[in-house]
């Protein structure tokens, strides 16, 4: 362990810890290294929770205000766990007059999600967002790195079964 203070979260484990140790050891006297720093962590971890930003703030002998600060600046970082699926769903003029929004309706009832959610059991995340860069499927849907077209609110939940 490369300091004292420990990081007591359910969502990382021992050998996490260690990786994070050494992502913090390779950057601790580089300049400017905190954003490599969380990145790298929370592609460790998964998402940064506070405890991970206060390890890491120690790791690097920086203020706690500093590390939170740039990890809650950027959109890159997020604070909250992801699901093991990212759903995107567009709300883009093309798409909501196609009924996107019977999509996100169904979806919102059946996982018991609302938009910037995730789902109890980390199995899906869902963000709305302006515009996917596929009008001509619309209504569009992105699922991890899969786009999903013309979907509708009777498709859409047999589409994300596939996703386990």
């Amino acid at each position: 362990m490369i300091q004292s203070f420990q990081i007591e979260h359910p969502d990382i484990t021992p050998d996490m810890v260690g990786r994070i140790d050494a992502v913090v050891a390779e950057n601790r006297s580089k300049s400017g290294s905190v954003i490599t720093v969380l990145r790298e962590c929370q592609n460790i971890v998964g998402y940064l929770p506070v405890e991970l930003i206060d390890y890491i703030s120690s790791g690097l002998n920086l203020p706690q205000s500093h590390v939170y600060g740039v990890a809650s600046f950027y959109s890159l970082f997020s604070m909250k766990p992801k699901g093991r699926h990212m759903v995107k769903v567009c709300l883009g003029t093309a798409c909501y007059v196609k009924g996107i929004k019977e999509v996100i309706s169904r979806i919102q009832n059946t996982y018991h999600l609302e938009a910037g959610g995730t789902t109890d059991d980390r199995r899906f995340s869902l963000e709305a967002v302006r515009c996917l860069g596929a009008c001509g499927l619309a209504p569009v849907m992105v699922v991890n790195h899969d786009t999903h077209g013309d979907i509708s609110s009777d498709k859409v939940i047999s589409i994300l079964e596939k996703y386990t």
